[in-house]
């Protein structure tokens, strides 16, 4: 059985129990929210040397990581490094978006090396594989596109994109509204240019159901991918990305009726006056289900700091009720991540998703504020590390005032506002 037909049987799993005890909410809570289509379980039926991962409504925010290899950068030994990084710096799941190499073997090495659920883009090795073969992208079919599928199944693969709302119709519609940017999902742009040369329906439209067969027998999560997703501000909740989504939220309902769990893709860039309503919409067209959203990014001009742009716009989207937060390192537009890049890019998300979390009410969140106020206030040094989203910075950057005997930091010394406001005299 599948997490979704267990919990439409009434049946609490092993899986429900691990995920509800580390949310702090009771199996019953993720057993209906699984019913209902808000709540998935990620992990793979094959992948069993992880714990269960739970995202949705009701549960605490949660940070994904990008990891992967390119044409010009193919060095797995770097990319299980950042698999390592990733688990330190506190993410929840990995995507391997790896597009050079030996991407089968990339792929099981990191799921052997990560305790993170893994996720992956499967029309990219489907695409290498027709490249290495010396054909053009536009002659693979869609059984060579069902065959990597199931393979990433076979494999342990617990999440995957599959750009199913990528249409002759939706491509259609930003065609005829226009585009500043046009494509910039490269799943997305990959479909869309497979159809237009072949003359037919994306087959992962075409063929649905038989995308779910594979999914079911994995229980591996659909993340049905946001391939028309606007890149610029400009092209942001047009025609092409709502027709899309509604798209989703119909193969979303079908995909549960076949106890298939789903979660939805959200936007890119989007104006910061626009993201609430986005997330409201999503929900609405797609029945609650988890989205999962890449940024969003509330302006274009900040390359070497998307990082920042994108946790702004994260905070906004997860407070108003986005569940998984994709994160945006400082090289976003520009190169490959390095190690430092994903450590950053984790950093900031963790942080966007806590705001979110704090403003949505979630139990202990606020109260981990709480804990460091109170160690602020009583110079608890190690106390403030403890509570600090990145202890190891927070360590580094520590400077204790020699002249107010260590009762304030090196910025304001025996000056501290804190020092001061005590009770007793300050000599």
């Amino acid at each position: 059985m599948t997490q979704l037909e267990a919990a439409r049987k009434g049946i609490i799993t092993e899986e429900m129990k691990l995920c509800a005890d580390r949310e702090g909410v009771t199996p019953e809570f993720v057993r209906s929210g699984i019913e209902e289509g808000t709540i998935v379980v990620v992990r793979n039926t094959d992948h069993r040397s992880i714990e269960p991962l739970a995202i949705g409504k009701g549960l605490r925010t949660k940070v994904n990581a990008n990891i992967g290899t390119s044409k010009d950068h193919a060095d797995l030994s770097l990319e299980l490094e950042k698999v390592r990084i990733s688990v330190a710096a506190g993410a929840d799941t990995i995507m391997d978006l790896s597009t050079g190499g030996d991407i089968r073997s990339i792929r099981k090495a990191v799921i052997r090396e990560s305790p993170l659920p893994v996720g992956t883009v499967p029309i990219y090795q489907a695409a290498l594989r027709m490249l290495d073969a010396k054909k053009a992208i536009s002659q693979m079919s869609a059984d060579d596109l069902f065959d990597v599928i199931e393979e990433n199944g076979e494999d342990g693969v617990d999440f995957i994109t599959v750009h199913c709302g990528v249409t002759r119709g939706s491509v259609r519609a930003i065609e005829e509204q226009g585009r500043l940017l046009g494509i910039v999902s490269r799943g997305g742009s990959i479909t869309a240019n497979w159809m237009a040369c072949n003359d037919r329906e994306n087959p992962l439209y075409e063929e649905f159901d038989r995308l779910l067969e594979i999914a079911a027998r994995y229980d591996m999560v659909l993340s049905l991918g946001d391939g028309l997703r606007p890149g610029c501000l400009a092209d942001a909740t047009d025609r092409g990305q709502v027709q899309e989504l509604i798209l989703l939220g119909e193969l979303a309902r079908r995909a549960r009726a076949k106890d298939v769990q789903v979660m939805i893709e959200g936007p890119g860039h989007v104006p910061l006056k626009d993201i609430r309503a986005n997330i409201q919409m999503q929900k609405a067209l797609c029945n609650g289900a988890p989205f999962y959203v890449l940024g969003p990014l509330p302006t274009d001009i900040a390359p070497g700091y998307d990082h920042i742009t994108s946790a702004i716009g994260g905070a906004i989207a997860g407070a108003a009720g986005a569940d998984f937060l994709c994160y945006v390192t400082p090289s976003e537009h520009l190169r490959l991540p390095t190690l430092d890049d994903v450590r950053e890019g984790i950093i900031a998300a963790k942080i966007a998703a806590h705001i979110a979390d704090i403003a949505k009410g979630l139990p202990g969140a606020v109260e981990r504020d709480s804990r460091m106020a109170a160690c602020r206030k009583t110079f608890d040094w190690q106390g403030q590390i403890d509570a600090s989203i990145d202890p190891d910075k927070t360590r580094r950057l520590l400077e204790k005032s020699e002249s107010a005997k260590e009762e304030g930091c090196t910025m304001c010394g025996e000056f501290c506002a804190i020092r001061l406001g005590k009770k007793e005299a300050v000599k």
